[in-house]
């Protein structure tokens, strides 16, 4: 299914408060770096056209959302939604998640990480290049506080039955699977993302499913 095209911000739109590329980020990603306030900080990886941060961040201001997007053009026009709508609670990152994770991101830190439709990258010597692979699930489950919540949601069963094997293998810490039900929206659908939206009026399926990290 072809993506539509995106809508340009215009030029008047300032994004400089919801748009950060990886030369002029702080030395560490944390609610007080980015927003200068400690309210718990959730984590998006691959935000798309930003539908997801933009209603989260609405719905939820006691909590801050950074979105991380490797794909320029989509961290812009997220940004500008968040920016059209002044958002005080939510940016976005033009780069790549995995250094970020990796680097810049404190142990226990993060309330939650929201994963939604990643890139399957169907040719198996391109799947070292899935966004969850063994490094970024160690990652975020380091990233992660102590009954902190990972979520996951994809139209590929493959994709899907394998990141549940690996977590299972490398990361016990994660919990069990939780099969996550469609959450309400208000939108025609109670879709949470525009990749959601368009694999059920598909008629394709969608695996659900969310862990929350045990204490040690």
């Amino acid at each position: 299914m072809p993506r539509s095209s995106l809508r340009r911000p215009g030029q008047d739109l300032d994004l400089s408060r919801h748009l950060i590329d990886t030369d002029n980020l702080p030395e560490t990603l944390s609610s007080g770096s980015l927003f200068g306030n400690h309210l718990p900080l959730e984590l998006e990886i691959g935000s798309g056209k930003g539908l997801f941060i933009d209603n989260a961040a609405s719905m939820n201001p006691n909590h801050n959302y950074l979105g991380i997007e490797i794909i320029a053009k989509y961290a812009k026009h997220s940004a500008a939604k968040l920016a059209r709508r002044q958002s005080t609670n939510a940016m976005m990152i033009s780069g790549n998640a995995e250094p970020l994770l990796a680097n810049l991101v404190s142990a226990e830190s993060l309330e939650a990480v929201h994963v939604y439709f990643p890139d399957p990258w169907w040719k198996k010597r391109h799947r070292k290049r899935r966004v969850l692979n063994e490094s970024s699930i160690l990652n975020l489950t380091r990233c992660l506080r102590p009954g902190g919540r990972f979520h996951f949601w994809t139209d590929v069963l493959d994709y899907f039955e394998n990141t549940v094997e690996l977590i299972a293998e490398i990361s016990p810490i994660l919990g069990v699977p939780i099969p996550e039900d469609k959450i309400p929206a208000t939108h025609d659908l109670d879709y949470r993302t525009h990749f959601e939206r368009r694999s059920r009026q598909n008629l394709i399926p969608v695996y659900r499913v969310r862990y929350e990290k045990r204490d040690r």
